[in-house]
Parts: structure tokens; C-alpha cells; sequence
């Protein structure tokens, strides 16, 4: 079963770390891992979200999701938007950018280094922005207990998180930019570009976000006429019929997937500019990692249950929150891309063990048969 389901990404993994050593040494196999690790990481929640609505659907849509939305997730957000994002901030085509970054990559890094602050500038807001909505809303489940709590009363302020990304944006511009490094050493003053740079990345994180948000009231409002048909169906004594969405349920939920994937690759992608500048090594370590999200999201789906695991969710957007905060500040500071990668591997890490240190408090709980008191508190406390 696990050989099935995983065996195309472990194909993918070997080929890809062995092309990483052959294109860049054992560097460039360390950071393809990192990377991959990464996107794994950030995703994870996706997959188990991808699990929750693709169990609904007939094979037709499923199998189409599991196709076509590779190709778009692998092929297209992985590998093309790397691209598209260097050849807009560096104001060149996306061919001049393929053919510099494979032929020229001395004059690559060094668009990519002058293009630097406003690529920080625009995915460090959108993934601060992914981080405060998540740590601002109220979760039954708590990793960090002592700061969510408090986070979350706060949370009930509406536009908090806007408010407080803009007023990063805004510090940074008045710190960081004003001294952000030009390539040969030199230091310009960039406040103007790195102020439109993250509210472009505010934008395109609200935009996707509400689509996102559309699509879901869209399955909520499926889901609630599916629900009054079973009750229908009860009341009349006829068969009640599996769920399964099709026609324009499904299609509806086949985009939402679709802008889901893209948010996701988006955060990733950002994120691994904070790692390298390489977009071969970026395009295998992504795609290796996106591999891994799909083949997650179809064992979830056989087998029909979620992961124990529960506090890893916490520990990926932490890890975004982290590579947030390294993006803005590398708008002036170089900051080795091992550090950063371990900063999101030992976040992950981290949750993964405080999720198996409460799935064994649960355990011993249910063992004691204490009764009243057998409840045990789903935080860390930590």
C-alpha cells in the first residue's frame, strides 16, 4: 500500500537529489533536501484538506485532481513561477531569465540580487499574512498555549492582521530598505520599492484568500442541500444515497483545490527564495516536495482517516512566520540559506514530537479510565 501510493514520489526523489548532486554538488543536494522538507512542511495541511473534500467526489474528479493538478502544481507553480516571478521584479522576459539563469548565472544572481529587496519585500507580506490569520483565529486544538490564547482574543479584531502586516511594511521600509544592498557593495535606498513591492504581496494574499474563502462557501452551501436530501430521504423512507459531488459541485471544488495548490506553491516557492536564488534547484527541490503533498493526499484518502498528528498545521505556519520574518530582514542582511532551512526543519520537528507526546497522554488518559477527569488538555502547554 505504502510502496503504491508513495512510489512515484520516491522515484522523483532519487532522480531529483541525483540531479541536484550532478548540476550543483553536495550543496546542491542539501539544499534540494531543505527545500523539499520545506514544501512538505508547509503543505502538509493542505493535503489533509485536499483528502477531506477529494473523498467526496466521484473517481472522474478525483483522478483529474490527481492528473492535472500535478501538472499545474509540479510543472507550473513549481518550475514556471519561479521564473515568472525573477523576470517581472528584474524587468526582463521569462526567456532571457530561463536562458541567464542556465547559461549566465553570475549575471542572474546578480539581477536576482538587485531584484532582491522587492522579492523579499512582496513574499515576505504574503506569507506574514498566511502566519497572523492563522495564529489570530480561535482553534479548539492549541500548540503554544500560553501565546495562542491570548492571540486568538485578539484575534477577534477585524482587519488586525492587515493592520499589523502594514505596519511591518512599514518599519521595514524605514529600516531595511533604506540601506538594502545593490550589487558591487553598494547600498540605495529602496523604501519606495519595497513599500509597493508588500502591498502588491497584501494584495495577491487577499485576493487569494477570498477566492479561496468563495470557493468554500460554495462546498458549505453543497454540503448543507446534501444534507436536507439525507434528511429527505429519511423522513420518506427511501435509500439514503452516498455523498459524492459531481457536475458543478465537484467542478467548484476542483478550482478550489486548484487556487488552494496555487496558495500553497505560492508560499513555497517565496519561501524558497529565502534558501537560493537557483531556480534549477528551486524547481527539483518543490517539485520533489509537491510530489510528496499529492501521494500524501491520496493515502489520506484511501485510507479514509487523518493524521494524529495534530499540532504539525502549527508548526508549518510557524515556520512560514519564521521565513517571513527572514525574508524582510535579508532585504539588507545576508542570512545563510542553512539557517534558514533548519529554522523550518526544527519547527517541524518540534511539533512532530509534541504531537506523539499528547497522542500518549490521550492514550495513558483512556487507559486510567479515570472517569469525569479522563479529559486531558489538547495543548501542549508548552
Amino acid at each position: 500500500m505504502l510502496l503504491k501510493t508513495f512510489g512515484w514520489s520516491f522515484a522523483v526523489t532519487a532522480l531529483g537529489l541525483v540531479a541536484a548532486v550532478l548540476y550543483g554538488g553536495w550543496t546542491g543536494f542539501g539544499i534540494v533536501a531543505i527545500l523539499s522538507i520545506l514544501e512538505i512542511s508547509v503543505s502538509f495541511d493542505n493535503a489533509v484538506v485536499n483528502a477531506g473534500i477529494l473523498r467526496k467526489m466521484n473517481a472522474f474528479w478525483q483522478k483529474l485532481f490527481l492528473t492535472i493538478g500535478v501538472l499545474i502544481a509540479v510543472f507550473g507553480m513549481r518550475l514556471v513561477f519561479p521564473v515568472v516571478i525573477v523576470a517581472i521584479s528584474a524587468k526582463i522576459g521569462p526567456i532571457e531569465a530561463v536562458d541567464l539563469a542556465m547559461t549566465d548565472k553570475d549575471m542572474y544572481k546578480q539581477l536576482v540580487t538587485d531584484a532582491h529587496p522587492s522579492i523579499a519585500a512582496f513574499g515576505g507580506m504574503f506569507l506574514i499574512m498566511i502566519f497572523l490569520d492563522f495564529i489570530f483565529e480561535d482553534r479548539d486544538i492549541k500548540w503554544l498555549g500560553w501565546l495562542e490564547r491570548p492571540l486568538a482574543k485578539l484575534g477577534k479584531v477585524d482587519m488586525l492582521s492587515v493592520c499589523i502586516a502594514l505596519i511591518v511594511l512599514v518599519v521595514t521600509s524605514m529600516t531595511f530598505a533604506v540601506n538594502a544592498h545593490q550589487h558591487g557593495g553598494a547600498h540605495v535606498n529602496k523604501a519606495e520599492t519595497v513599500l509597493i513591492a508588500g502591498i502588491a504581496g497584501l494584495i495577491t494574499y487577499l485576493i487569494v484568500a477570498g477566492l479561496s474563502g468563495f470557493f468554500e462557501n460554495k462546498l458549505e452551501e453543497d454540503e448543507e442541500r446534501e444534507h436536507e436530501a439525507e434528511e429527505e430521504a429519511k423522513r420518506s423512507g427511501k435509500k439514503v444515497p452516498a455523498v459524492v459531488m459531481a457536475g458543478k459541485a465537484a467542478f467548484f471544488m476542483f478550482l478550489y483545490l486548484e487556487v488552494l495548490d496555487a496558495s500553497f506553491s505560492f508560499d513555497g516557492v517565496i519561501g524558497a527564495f529565502a534558501i537560493t536564488n537557483d531556480i534549477v534547484l528551486m524547481a527539483l527541490g518543490l517539485g520533489i516536495g509537491a510530489m510528496y503533498v499529492r501521494s500524501l493526499t491520496v493515502y489520506l484518502v484511501r485510507q479514509g482517516t487523518l493524521d494524529d498528528y495534530v499540532y504539525l498545521e502549527h508548526g508549518a505556519h510557524y515556520a512560514i512566520g519564521a521565513l517571513a520574518v527572514i525574508l524582510l530582514v535579508t532585504i539588507q542582511y545576508e542570512i545563510h540559506e542553512v539557517i534558514t532551512g533548519l529554522v523550518g526543519v526544527v519547527l517541524i520537528a518540534w511539533s512532530f514530537f509534541s504531537s506523539v507526546k499528547r497522542n500518549r497522554r490521550l492514550a495513558a488518559a483512556e487507559g486510567q479510565d479515570t472517569g469525569p477527569n479522563e479529559k486531558v488538555e489538547v495543548s501542549s502547554g508548552v
